[in-house]
């Protein structure tokens, strides 16, 4: 291993939300000063933290929550990354225009300055999951972003089951993909399916850190919540938020996971010998055939018989 390979420490906040957004954001400063005390010097804070989840209902007046980018949090938490020397991935409601809604993810430097600006892509649709109802998918497109600490890349929980968006941020150099994540069991499923559910989860993301050689953080939340903002809550029984934040290294080895059920701050390593090393010895990006991929970019490729009966191509 490259024993002159610079180095740095990643935080993961895992926290639970209540239905203050103004004490939710109080929270993670609090819990973004503790990573630092601690050692880390850059922190991630799970999706959408300054709520509990409210996407599970459609609710018009839950567009109040959303603020401009630069706008109040990113303000707040500029100075909090100079006072504090961190850079911060922290996931935002962002109001970009009236009527136009994104759920984006903003890292700013350790000197308060906004590094990049990412627009969650991947919008999903499910029971209790209503996001296409409130957030227009995102247009600036994968992207990693230089801190003062090292090169990373920030997705957004849904965007975690692609490998498209985890191999086009890590080609652009990203040394940890962060995926600031609010995933959770439905209640009535849990029993049957939830581990499943929580494997396939972290599976996926070990899957992009062996693929990609790179460093790979979900940032999750924990709690049961009912998506309540100030006493306005959803019906039903709400969602159950699994936690297991995890950094895996570039061999999708687990190095730091949490428990499911509380708040915690995980600290990993970024070593970048260990990405040199792992991709000497696993070279997928050298043996990628680029000149084979333009399908990717169909939405389906439809069966088509490109053989004879005698077994020989058209």
């Amino acid at each position: 291993m490259m024993g002159n390979a610079r180095k740095y420490v990643v935080g993961l906040v895992q926290m639970r939300m209540g239905a203050d957004p103004e004490a939710n954001f109080a929270s993670a400063v609090r819990h973004i000063e503790e990573a630092a005390r601690q050692g880390a010097n850059i922190v991630c804070l799970p999706e959408l933290f300054r709520a509990q989840y409210f996407c599970q209902r459609e609710d018009i007046r839950l567009f109040d929550l959303a603020e401009p980018i630069p706008g109040p949090s990113t303000t707040k938490l500029a100075e909090v990354a100079r006072k504090a020397r961190v850079a911060i991935v922290a996931s935002l409601f962002e109001r970009r225009a009236p009527g136009l809604y994104h759920n984006t993810a903003v890292t700013l430097n350790m000197d308060g300055a906004i590094a990049g600006v990412y627009r969650k892509m991947h919008i999903p649709d499910d029971p209790l999951y209503y996001e296409k109802f409130y957030f227009a998918p995102g247009d600036l497109g994968f992207q990693a972003v230089d801190t003062a600490f090292g090169r990373v890349g920030t997705l957004v929980c849904w965007d975690q089951w692609y490998p498209e968006g985890a191999r086009l941020t890590a080609l652009q150099g990203a040394e940890v993909l962060f995926y600031p994540t609010a995933i959770g069991w439905h209640p009535a499923e849990k029993d049957e399916f939830g581990a499943a559910q929580y494997d396939a989860w972290q599976t996926i993301q070990r899957a992009h850190a062996i693929a990609n050689g790179v460093y790979v953080a979900g940032v999750n939340r924990v709690g049961v919540e009912h998506g309540d903002v100030e006493g306005n809550r959803a019906d039903g029984p709400g969602l159950e938020f699994w936690g297991g934040s995890f950094l895996a290294d570039p061999f999708g080895r687990i190095i730091a996971k949490a428990s499911h059920d509380a708040e915690e701050i995980l600290l990993g390593e970024i070593d970048l010998g260990l990405i040199e090393e792992t991709r000497r010895n696993w070279p997928f990006l050298r043996d990628r055939r680029i000149d084979a991929y333009a399908p990717i970019t169909q939405c389906y490729l439809d069966p088509v018989n490109t053989w004879t009966q005698d077994g020989e191509p058209k």
